[in-house]
């Protein structure tokens, strides 16, 4: 990411009922949420999902996006993962993963047991060839998949596994969509979801080892 990147939120989601940090977080937490140095800052609003947002600045274009999140709601953060709920927190980026473009933590591709060339070769086309809804359509995650690894110790599902014949990776992730009008819903398994035009900039900008911040003032899930 260039250096001279700055990240600010002009405008947060108001009129929201206040989301409980996780226990002994306290002003300078907050400070840490607000931190105009992370890459991208992500705000949810569970009474108003179209009102969910992410702000991603660079050295030279600004990019605000609207998201999606899970459809179970969202976790507080330092929460342990659970299937449809998104939670919370300071995340960095772990792995980018497109037709295109493969970067992967290194202990991540020893984690798999697969070569690099393999995992560069297959994976996300075969993560993005299953069909998850049931209902006969694939390429869920769009144009890419940004993953994003916990920054605190929280458990995580992050595994490596074959499903209905293909080797996928599960992991918390920025993604991308087959149907753009799921964007703005609580609709996901419990990951970000982004429009193909914004997805295209991130996949384009975001780096391994960027920060994401995700935070929200609505009631949160401990």
């Amino acid at each position: 990411m260039a250096a001279g990147r700055a990240l600010a939120m002009t405008a947060l989601v108001a009129g929201l009922s206040g989301c409980g940090l996780l226990s002994g977080d306290d002003g300078a937490s907050k400070s840490k949420a607000m931190d105009e140095t992370d890459a991208i800052r992500i705000v949810l609003n569970a009474d108003q999902p179209d009102l969910s947002k992410g702000v991603l600045y660079d050295a030279q274009t600004p990019l605000h996006f609207n998201v999606g999140f899970g459809r179970h709601g969202i976790a507080c953060a330092g929460s342990t993962f659970q299937e449809g709920i998104t939670p919370l927190g300071t995340f960095k980026v772990n792995a980018i993963l497109s037709p295109t473009k493969f970067e992967m933590d290194p202990s991540l591709v020893t984690k798999s047991g697969k070569s690099e060339v393999e995992l560069r070769q297959n994976l996300f086309r075969d993560m993005n060839a299953i069909d998850f809804k049931g209902d006969g359509e694939t390429g869920e995650y769009g144009a890419g998949y940004i993953s994003l690894a916990p920054v605190e110790n929280t458990d995580q599902p992050f595994r490596f596994n074959t499903y209905d014949g293909k080797f996928r990776w599960y992991s918390f992730a920025i993604h991308g969509t087959n149907d753009d009008s799921r964007v703005g819903k609580a609709v996901t398994g419990g990951c970000i979801n982004v429009n193909q035009a914004a997805l295209k900039t991130l996949l384009n900008t975001v780096e391994l080892g960027d920060e994401v911040v995700i935070s929200s003032d609505s009631p949160c899930l401990s």
